[in-house]
């Protein structure tokens, strides 16, 4: 299993990794959607055991903010697809790049093609009469070797719900494509869920429409459905960009406008805290400070203090207060240790590194020079918890999404801190900063701190 930060147990904004498939919790709109790429979402739909899956869109998470019924029957899916445009810019701006738009007209046949391959059937429930079996010629045609089990109209067939899931379930079919429209097809499915015996269940939308508008030789009744659909679009254009431009700057805005309001009271809290902690911490360690000091100047020539420039929020740099722990010509003797670094990566670390002194070394190991820093978090440069504050040559170095550390101040303490410091490589450092980034709470800001003492205490990776 690989390791990963849950949002139950981390926070909220942060992909779920494990044997099961990826998916990430977006609190802007109070879902947790499959973050994954085609093959990898269609190989575990596909895979043994049942499960109810519906696509989300800008549309769909509109009706989902205002109707509790649909609300519950998104709730009680196993997986949520994440659908167009307005859904992968909600994520961004949540700080999330989803990994693919698993739109409905593009997966449903990547699904069906691994189905056909697996020896899967398939039956087509919804659409006008004539279109789901239009539909169906489409999909034969397409995908070779495919097994469609029935069809069944969505008006006169989806009237008596009995004989419908009676239909459905006599046809054996392993996965059923219901295509109600929203939200009429997952309040359908999440109704029937226990009577349906098929393993997969999909609320799949105008799909079928769109698969019928593509035969070259549709009945009748569905090129007469394809003409409405031309005539709406040439009468009715107010109605189209009422429903769909209208609609999805709505889900944006309020999409937007809910992540940035999250931000900012994440940002007052952590505000608060920082001063807190540092204004308290300052007036009990006072004696510890003043011995620590008054050791480094007995130890070795120099000052006490050791001043170095670092990187902060948004690549602003900022000059970091540490105990001094080296001698005082480390930075210009630095260019003759960097090839005896233990990290792999950019950033420089090493156990046997000849500028360390021997007051320094106990500094390290029980993290008190890192102590003075509480000045910088008084003075709003750095926070109590976030990530490592690096080197401007660390960050010129950075590859892309390295940068996405800088998006918040740097902290005394954080997740890679408390997960072994220096023995954590830089690849997998940077992991954990852009998690914490995205799950950063009041909560884990705490959860976090009391950890530090025990990082403290073992002393592990410290040096």
């Amino acid at each position: 299993m690989t390791l990963a930060y849950s949002p139950s147990k981390f926070g909220a904004g942060l992909a779920v990794k494990s044997r099961r498939l990826q998916t990430v919790y977006l609190p802007a709109l109070d879902l947790e959607l499959v973050d994954a790429s085609a093959s990898r979402a269609a190989a575990k739909l596909l895979s043994p055991g049942r499960r109810r899956v519906f696509f989300m869109n800008a549309h769909c998470c509109n009706i989902h903010r205002r109707d509790p019924h649909y609300a519950e029957a998104v709730a009680g899916a196993d997986l949520l697809l994440p659908d167009g445009i307005g859904v992968e810019l909600a994520a961004k701006f949540t700080g999330h790049a989803l990994t693919a738009n698993l739109n409905g007209t593009d997966f449903v046949p990547q699904l069906l093609q691994r189905a056909a391959a697996m020896g899967k059937s398939v039956y087509l429930f919804g659409g006008r009469p004539g279109v789901a079996d239009a539909a169906a010629a489409r999909l034969l045609r397409d995908i070779p070797g495919l097994c469609i089990a029935g069809t069944r109209d969505g008006y006169e067939g989806a009237q008596d719900s009995d004989a419908a899931i009676a239909a459905i379930n006599a046809s054996g079919a392993d996965i059923v494509l219901v295509a109600l429209g929203v939200p009429m097809q997952e309040l359908w499915l999440h109704r029937n869920a226990d009577r349906l015996q098929a393993d997969l269940t999909l609320g799949v939308g105008a799909l079928f429409d769109f698969l019928s508008g593509s035969v070259a030789r549709a009945p009748k009744v569905v090129r007469a459905a394809r003409m409405e659909w031309v005539w709406r679009l040439a009468m009715e254009p107010r109605r189209m960009a009422r429903r769909y431009l209208a609609g999805n700057a709505s889900f944006l805005a309020h999409a937007g406008l809910k992540a940035l309001r999250r931000q900012q009271l994440t940002n007052l809290q952590q505000r608060c805290l920082d001063i807190t902690v540092s204004v308290l911490a300052l007036l009990m360690l006072t004696p510890l400070l003043l011995a620590a000091a008054l050791a480094v100047r007995a130890d070795s020539r120099g000052p006490a203090l050791f001043k170095q420039t670092r990187v902060g929020l948004n690549g602003k740099t900022f000059t970091m207060f540490k105990f001094r722990s080296m001698t005082a010509d480390a930075e210009t003797r630095r260019a003759e240790v960097l090839h005896a670094s233990d990290r792999a990566g950019l950033c420089f670390k090493s156990r046997q590194d000849p500028r360390i002194t021997r007051v320094g070394r106990w500094l390290r190991r029980t993290s008190i020079d890192e102590l003075p820093q509480l000045f910088n978090v008084l003075r709003g440069e750095m926070s109590i918890v976030g990530p490592r504050p690096a080197l401007p040559s660390e960050v010129a170095d950075y590859p892309p999404r390295a940068l996405g550390r800088l998006k918040v101040k740097p902290g005394i303490t954080g997740v890679w801190q408390v997960s072994g410091r220096a023995s954590v490589g830089f690849k997998e450092m940077i992991e954990m900063d852009l998690g914490y980034i995205k799950a950063r709470s009041l909560r884990l800001n705490l959860q976090l701190i009391l950890r530090t003492f025990g990082a403290v205490v073992s002393g592990r990776g410290a040096y």
